[in-house]
């Protein structure tokens, strides 16, 4: 098959089939799927180039960066040295200054993204309602701050130095465990960790949960806080980070020829997710319907995506599947776009073999090129600018978009924002271990 002119179609383990020919199995899940629409009605953001989403949409539409030196700690003696920093984030705003005190950045916002989230939705919890409302926030490292600095006072002083609160600090479930107690919500509560998959296969399974009948609403996305030395250190010696320390602002440029790298970022997104019929008796907002959700894996290798683009392309495609939507009715995509060598030419392939010749007239976009990369949360936060790139119809830019790469020759929306009229958006996400999620939304229609 000719994957650059023949959208790729669901698999079965003999070969392909046309979508009308799905398994028995996938024609139940789609059947099923069509009886429970889930929409969104809610969101927030605490990123790089804001503490808020609307600052950090109003940012994201300016093409301003968020990358720049390095100011948690010393980092003049690493080769990178830069990174997408969360500036003038006080907790305190959103929790007491103890509990601020007693759990982990990635906590805090997650809580706050959480809340602004609730707040934006318009959301009251009810005895009634607080049981069929659930909880599902990501993260990539978890509490890998508090990891580090409990380490270090061990090795200095002893056991007596490691904090009380160590264990749950840095459990990856308890952004989701945290976000439950405070808002009262009792409906299902766990956490998925696919590393840079994570923000966008916790809103799928949010979905899902809503889908089989289990909660009503969902609080869903990802979190992280992993801007440590240690950390930091890691990727620098898996050589995976841009090195452009003298222009921050310049270094990660997704699919452009002079791409050497991704940025290390934090933050957190968090999407209301809602039955239709729900959200309608109560007359919330509808920012969009989240219609499709696709998740598959390369089983390729442990940090490299399969060269083929195979597995993102099927989760692609699944995705449209889920969403009974073929490749032409989509305008545009938020793609994973790291920077990196590797990624961004395997996923300009993906794309090729998931939507055909549609791919050469998608508008296709990484707004990583200004956040960088915020790991556990970048799937979450994405998604949160695709609802609204449908909503406003104005698509954001990929900045730094200077010297085209011929194995990159998509429209990459370069540089500038481009108001167009957007119907149905589908956010990508590609994780170490070979992890792929893609996320299918579209403007709500009653």
């Amino acid at each position: 098959m000719n994957y650059t002119t023949k959208p790729l179609i669901y698999q079965t383990g003999g070969g392909a089939a046309p979508r009308s020919a799905l398994t028995k199995q996938r024609e139940n899940l789609i059947l099923h799927a069509m009886k429970t629409r889930v929409v969104i009605t809610g969101s927030g953001a605490v990123s790089p180039v804001g503490n808020d989403l609307q600052t950090t949409w109003a940012a994201l539409q300016a093409g301003s960066s968020g990358i720049s030196r390095i100011t948690k700690f010393d980092a003049s003696s690493f080769p990178s040295r830069i990174a997408g920093e969360i500036r003038g984030f006080d907790a305190r705003l959103f929790m007491s200054a103890k509990e601020a005190r007693t759990t982990d950045p990635f906590i805090h916002y997650a809580l706050a993204a959480a809340l602004m989230a609730v707040d934006d939705a318009g959301l009251v919890l009810t005895p009634h309602a607080s049981r069929r409302t659930g909880v599902l926030v990501g993260s990539g490292r978890g509490g890998v701050t508090t990891n580090e600095k409990n380490l270090i006072a061990f090795m200095a002083k002893g056991h007596r130095a490691v904090s009380p609160h160590y264990t749950p600090m840095t459990l990856v479930n308890m952004a989701s465990g945290f976000i439950a107690m405070k808002l009262g919500a009792k409906g299902p509560c766990l956490d998925v960790s696919t590393a840079c998959a994570t923000g966008t296969h916790a809103i799928g399974e949010a979905m899902k949960i809503i889908q089989r009948g289990d909660a009503d609403v969902m609080i869903a996305g990802g979190t992280e806080a992993a801007l440590t030395p240690l950390v930091l250190a890691g990727f620098c010696q898996a050589k995976a980070l841009s090195r452009r320390n003298d222009a921050p602002e310049k270094a990660s440029r997704p699919f452009d020829r002079d791409r050497d790298g991704f940025v290390l970022s934090e933050g957190a997104g968090v999407l209301i997710l809602e039955e239709l019929k729900h959200a309608e008796k109560r007359g919330a907002n509808i920012y969009a319907e989240l219609a499709g959700y696709g998740l598959t894996s390369d089983a390729f290798h442990y940090t490299r995506p399969d060269p083929a683009g195979d597995g993102a392309a099927r989760a692609m495609a699944l995705a449209l599947a889920d969403a009974e939507m073929q490749p032409e009715e989509i305008i545009y995509l938020n793609a994973h776009g790291t920077s990196t060598v590797s990624n961004d030419a395997i996923e300009t392939l993906a794309i090729k073999r998931a939507f055909g010749e549609q791919a050469k007239k998608l508008a296709v976009s990484s707004i990583k090129s200004m956040l960088g990369h915020m790991l556990g949360a970048a799937g979450a936060v994405e998604a949160a600018m695709t609802v609204l790139t449908i909503r406003d119809g104005i698509i954001p830019p990929t900045i730094n978009h200077e010297t085209p790469d011929p194995a990159c020759d998509l429209d990459y929306v370069p540089n500038h924002a481009r108001a167009q009229s957007v119907g149905a958006g589908l956010s990508l996400s590609l994780g170490f271990g070979g992890t792929n999620g893609a996320l299918l939304f579209r403007r709500h229609v009653a």
